[in-house]
């Protein structure tokens, strides 16, 4: 691991603490985490979810967790990705920014609109949101995946493989979108994730009154769903979750008869 600065052994010694506590990192450039986001940035966690509400920061410890380990860990390859280029685009301008602001401690060899190339061999990708122009990538250091509710389940079943050799980490940020996709599915039965959920009440920039105005205009399922973490029925599923649930049964099987095969071939 090296610092991204030279010079005075002062300013080693900062970058090194930097290095160790990304919470300190995160203080550098004048954000303050709350108790949530502070424990989220001191995690060794290789696999994170975050559901979490609107407005509550998610987005910007993920680019703060990312812009970390490419200065700090030469050689580092990170995508950003979400279900458009547009919203992964936003994540990347988050973290361009937060470079920016720390006087580019790297110097960058190439520095583009979607991505960033560092001198010390780190690389910050911006992906866009089709498993179709995803592949080909590999020694994946850290893959983030924003508004993962709404992630095609194709991208990101084309996106796990590329940490196979790495053992890089994976982390999926999101507000709930209904009762299905991966994002859903990993946060009630996945193993080894661990697990964030931050509701609006936890979240100290949102004020009560807001939130009570918000409760009064919008439809309960909403309301659950964009401030309290609920993953809530969708209005185009013509079937709850829990009725497809109740439905299921191992007693019935599968009807095959002669002939199948050449059927659906």
């Amino acid at each position: 691991m090296v610092g991204p600065s030279q010079g005075s052994s002062q300013t080693i010694q900062s970058d090194l603490r930097l290095a160790l506590d990304r919470a300190a990192f995160a203080e550098d450039l004048g954000i303050m985490p709350d108790r949530w986001q502070r424990d989220l940035l001191a995690s060794p966690s290789m696999r994170i979810l975050l559901n979490c509400c609107r407005q509550s920061g998610k987005s910007t410890m993920a680019s703060i967790i990312a812009l970390h380990r490419a200065l700090y860990y030469p050689g580092s390859l990170v995508l950003c990705l979400a279900p458009s280029l547009r919203q992964s685009r936003e994540l990347y301008v988050k973290l361009a920014g937060h470079y920016q602001d720390l006087g580019r401690p790297v110097p960058p060899t190439a520095e583009r609109r979607l991505s960033l190339e560092l001198e010390n061999g780190s690389r910050v990708l911006t992906l866009p949101g089709t498993e179709r122009t995803v592949r080909g990538f590999s020694k994946v250091s850290l893959i983030v995946a924003d508004e993962a509710s709404r992630v095609p389940d194709e991208l990101y079943y084309a996106v796990r493989p590329m940490l196979a050799v790495s053992g890089g980490s994976l982390l999926m940020l999101s507000t709930p979108w209904g009762r299905r996709g991966v994002f859903w599915e990993e946060w009630i039965e996945g193993e080894g994730w661990q697990r964030y959920e931050v509701p609006a009440s936890q979240c100290p920039r949102i004020s009560d009154e807001f939130l009570e105005e918000e409760r009064r205009g919008l439809p309960d399922w909403v309301y659950r769903q964009e401030y309290e973490c609920s993953f809530e029925e969708t209005e185009d599923q013509i079937f709850g979750h829990d009725l497809i649930k109740a439905a299921r049964t191992d007693e019935l099987q599968e009807l095959r008869f002669e002939g199948d095969e050449d059927l659906w071939s």
